[in-house]
């Protein structure tokens, strides 16, 4: 890309929130894409769940392996992504927070509700980025949707990811104000969303409301999340630990529980230990976050 287009991409990602980067990766760093997601799916962690819903198909998802750094580190060293958070950020250093996989698959799957990862994470800042990645083609009917502009705005109550009630609250104490009915009235917000064809990267602050579409009968939707923090991240924590419902899956995953308290880097169940060595407002800095530029 050239100066001018990283500059108006820098601008758009302030302002809109959001940007989609067409051809972002290339076929190398798609291999190693792939070989990173293919490996989270044979090694569930603790936190694997698989989401209640009313139809047949699979809504699958694991995050923030403790053990998965290794596999992700030649994609995260040798690819163009860390670069490309920083000429968003116009930035110099870049640090890898935590892997997140989706899987939808065998029939209709429900959309992905309206919700923040901003709600879920004790993160604050502007150099925060969610890269998206999707190994499937994704029609604009599917794709993943956000609200313009939102990351500058409200932090709402997470989702709880309720089949019954997109908008039921993930924390009970009332100190964040309950998600809006976004899809209920959607003539309301100002929606924004692209098609996606593999290689694409949409990159998105996390303070931003965003849903993804359902999969129809007949379709998959693979894809994988990175999200990376900057300069001046600050720890921010949330009114309690971030659950979401569902049910856990494999041995491995029960096996690794037992073990977060000594997981090797990568962020992991890092996020359960940050408020005993960082106050609000501290960078937001730990060994288990590995730095990944410069390199």
């Amino acid at each position: 890309m050239t100066s001018a287009s990283i500059a108006a991409l820098r601008e758009e990602f302030r302002e809109v929130g959001v940007v989609r980067i067409r051809a972002g990766l290339d076929h190398e760093s798609m291999r190693m894409a792939k070989g990173a997601y293919d490996w989270s799916l044979t090694h569930p962690s603790a936190a694997a769940t698989t989401f209640s819903q009313k139809t047949a198909g699979k809504f699958y998802q694991d995050l923030a392996n403790p053990l998965a750094f290794p596999a992700y580190r030649q994609l995260l060293e040798q690819s163009p992504l860390a670069d490309l958070a920083a000429a968003l950020w116009g930035a110099s250093d870049v640090w890898f927070m935590y892997e997140q996989v989706f899987l939808k698959e065998g029939g209709a799957a429900r959309r992905t509700p309206w919700h923040q990862d901003s709600s879920y994470l004790p993160v604050a800042g502007e150099n925060l980025m969610v890269m998206w990645i999707s190994f499937d083609p994704v029609s604009k009917p599917n794709a993943l949707e956000f609200v313009r502009g939102s990351h500058r705005g409200v932090v709402y109550n997470g989702s709880a990811f309720d089949p019954e009630d997109d908008t039921a609250p993930l924390y009970a104490t009332g100190t964040m104000p309950r998600l809006p009915n976004i899809e209920a009235d959607r003539a309301r917000w100002d929606i924004v969303s692209w098609s996606t064809e593999a290689g694409d990267v949409v990159c998105f602050h996390p303070a931003m409301l965003h849903g993804g579409g359902p999969t129809r009968l007949g379709l998959r939707r693979r894809t994988l999340s990175l999200r990376f923090f900057g300069p001046d991240a600050a720890f921010s924590p949330r009114p309690g630990r971030a659950e979401v419902p569902g049910h856990r899956v494999g041995k491995e995953g029960a096996q690794q529980a037992a073990h977060e308290e000594s997981p090797p880097e990568g962020g992991g169940p890092v996020f359960a230990r940050l408020s005993q060595t960082l106050s609000p407002g501290d960078p937001f800095r730990h060994p288990g976050f590995p730095r990944v530029r410069p390199r």
